[in-house]
């Protein structure tokens, strides 16, 4: 009997005893605004979830704002939440499974509960690193290593392209041996800014774009062939994640690979995009497809395939962080997409540094327990939730 009392009183002890969602925001100053393929923003919305354990352990996560901050928030605090609590912290399968059979896959809300769960998987991770006293990519089953990034974020949007060039060079400097150009504008302007960059920087470096949903089928066959010539990476979201026939019709109208993931939830929608074939870059976000304990599910599915994963990196540091960790324990590895958008409270503010840039472009995983990160709480009064729209 006594035998077991140490595992009783562990299993005790990371007891969920609190879950709380904090919606967040900032307005964005026009100089630094960045117009894309969804819109010019105008001010970045979180949402970070904070759970805490029988004996005081603390995780932190973030779920995505789905351009419904406070509304993803209120689905955490009320309905998921809970469902949860008095559950094992540790048991992040059983979590999830609870919230699927409860919320998500008996009566819906769909993508908000995908954006809920997926916060609150990653604030019990972040827990798991602080009980064992690991960093989150040895406990995934990884080790320290340098995964490549690229220059992305909210950045790199529609202006000229010498300034587009001006804009990058700083990012180049600093390591970083690919970008991401947001493109969504027109076909004919869009190929105007990758042909800059690519003449000022030249063939070593890698160009991948993102339209944002911004572009039709007609855009697609117009532009595909410049970026074919001008080898881009990769053409990420054409079309919105449900428009699998326009997909299927880019496909053939060249040879640069198509991208998307980051607005498909769970391995569910996945397993569609699979067994098309048509999307080969393969961008779950970790914040929004269902928590890391679905992004590890979703990568072993697209590593039968022998696809990478290159995951999406949403708003705040915790995310960033938690990318790095990942990316460092599956074995199909793609890209980090660092972030370079200016003044991202986010990312600089909110919690402690959540990479550094290695000179050769790559980056490696924090190793504090958990995700490594500090979260500071004093932004959740800082910075209260703005209503309203993200991009206009």
């Amino acid at each position: 009997m006594n035998s077991h009392t140490p595992v009783a009183s562990a299993v005790t002890a990371l007891r969920i005893k609190e879950v709380t969602a904090f919606p967040v925001s900032f307005p964005v100053a026009p100089e630094n605004s960045v117009s894309m393929g969804v819109g010019r923003m105008v001010k970045r919305d979180a949402v970070i979830v904070k759970a805490v354990t029988e004996d005081g352990l603390v995780g932190y996560g973030e779920a995505h704002h789905g351009r419904a901050h406070t509304t993803v928030a209120n689905l955490i605090n009320t309905a998921l939440r809970g469902l949860i609590l008095g559950m094992n912290a540790a048991d992040v399968v059983g979590v999830w499974k609870r919230i699927y059979d409860k919320q998500l896959a008996s009566h819906g809300m769909g993508a908000g509960t995908c954006l809920a769960m997926s916060g609150i998987d990653m604030a019990l991770w972040d827990i798991r690193g602080k009980a064992t006293g690991w960093p989150l990519y040895r406990l995934l089953g990884g080790v320290s290593k340098p995964i490549a990034a690229y220059a992305g974020g909210l950045s790199l949007g529609y202006q000229e392209p010498s300034a587009l060039v001006d804009e990058a060079i700083p990012h180049i400097e600093a390591g970083y041996k690919a970008v991401k150009l947001r493109i969504g504008d027109t076909p004919k302007r869009d190929l105007q800014r990758i042909e800059a960059v690519r003449k000022a920087f030249g063939d070593e470096l890698t160009i991948m774009t993102d339209a944002n949903i911004g572009y039709t089928v007609e855009d697609a066959r117009q532009a595909i062939p410049g970026m074919q010539e001008l080898n881009v990476r990769w053409l990420e979201e054409p079309f919105p994640p449900h428009d699998y026939r326009s997909y299927a019709l880019a496909r053939s109208f060249g040879n640069v690979p198509l991208a998307a993931g980051e607005n498909h939830y769970t391995r569910y929608e996945f397993n569609r995009t699979l067994e098309d074939g048509t999307i080969t870059i393969i961008q779950p976000d970790l914040s929004k497809t269902g928590g890391i304990t679905e992004a590890l599910r979703i990568a072993a599915m697209a590593s039968a395939y022998k696809l990478s994963v290159n995951p999406h990196t949403s708003m705040t540091g915790l995310n960033m962080a938690c990318c790095i960790h990942f990316l460092a324990a599956v074995d199909n590895a793609g890209y980090f997409e660092g972030d370079i958008s200016k003044n991202n409270f986010f990312r600089d503010e909110l919690t402690t540094k959540p990479y550094t840039l290695n000179k050769d472009g790559t980056v490696l995983p924090l190793e504090k327990p958990g995700i490594g990160v500090e979260v500071d709480e004093r932004f959740f009064t800082k910075y209260p939730a703005i209503e309203g729209p993200s991009y206009v």
